[in-house]
């Protein structure tokens, strides 16, 4: 069976390299090597405001999305204003991404959304966000240092029987997480199978009846001993492998 292809979604920023200081399009590199890892082949997915209208083109040449952290998402996005807290937000990235995980969704794509990305399938199924989580429950537990998974180990409880419990191997599974936004209102049909020990913020989101649609508020890509990347990967690899037979019997 080949290699599955992952498209990941890569944010907008300006960046520095060799003597240039310019606007980028921008992935860490954890990312891309969690994909590696899971023996994927990672593809960046920069916005593009044509595919947003229609992004089947574009899905016809992954076997699966990854939807990256990065900014907070424009409230406007979900019917709200914006809190003070909510800053960076690049409204080009959102409406493109949202684009994708619908139509992705519609196809039976494997998708995985990583703590951003956790947020965005949720409003792409018309759900709502906590805008900052400090206000809701008094503490800055869920980003400890601004920039950094230094200190950001906590115990998540999932759902027994749920895709995030097997993908992550365990119903007890320490996280890694750097967010100030979390789920609000829960989107059409997608349901929470993980929860913070520290105050019940929803930590993982998935959606029953497709092949693999998940949301992790964490980080796994940050983490080597995470199996939830290489799950994904591996869901996405059955639909390369099905794609390829498809095509030999033709």
């Amino acid at each position: 069976m080949g290699r599955p292809v992952i498209g990941i979604c890569a944010a907008l920023e300006r960046a520095r390299w060799s003597v240039w200081d310019q606007p980028a399009a921008l992935l860490a590199l954890n990312y891309v090597t969690a994909v590696q890892r899971a023996s994927g082949v990672a593809l960046m997915l920069p916005p593009d405001e044509r595919l947003v209208e229609d992004p089947e083109r574009l899905l016809e040449l992954i076997d699966g999305l990854m939807l990256a952290g990065g900014a907070d998402i424009d409230p406007a996005s979900y019917g709200q204003e914006a809190h003070p807290e909510t800053v960076d937000t690049v409204p080009e990235r959102d409406a493109f991404e949202i684009a994708l995980t619908r139509a992705a969704i519609e196809r039976d794509l494997p998708v995985l959304g990583i703590c951003r990305g956790m947020q965005l399938i949720n409003v792409a199924r018309g759900g709502t966000l906590v805008q900052h989580v400090p206000d809701l429950f008094g503490h800055q537990e869920h980003r400890r240092v601004v920039g950094s998974f230094a200190g950001a180990e906590h115990d998540v409880i999932l759902t027994e029987g749920s895709l995030a419990a097997a993908a992550a191997g365990e119903v007890v599974h320490v996280t890694k997480s750097h967010h100030h936004q979390g789920v609000e209102r829960l989107g059409d049909g997608l349901v929470v199978s993980g929860i913070s020990t520290m105050d019940d913020l929803p930590e993982a989101i998935e959606l029953p009846g497709r092949r693999f649609v998940l949301g992790v508020q964490w980080h796994p890509e940050a983490d080597e001993g995470s199996s939830v990347v290489g799950a994904f990967v591996q869901a996405a690899a059955q639909v390369a492998g099905r794609a390829a037979a498809a095509l030999a019997r033709e």
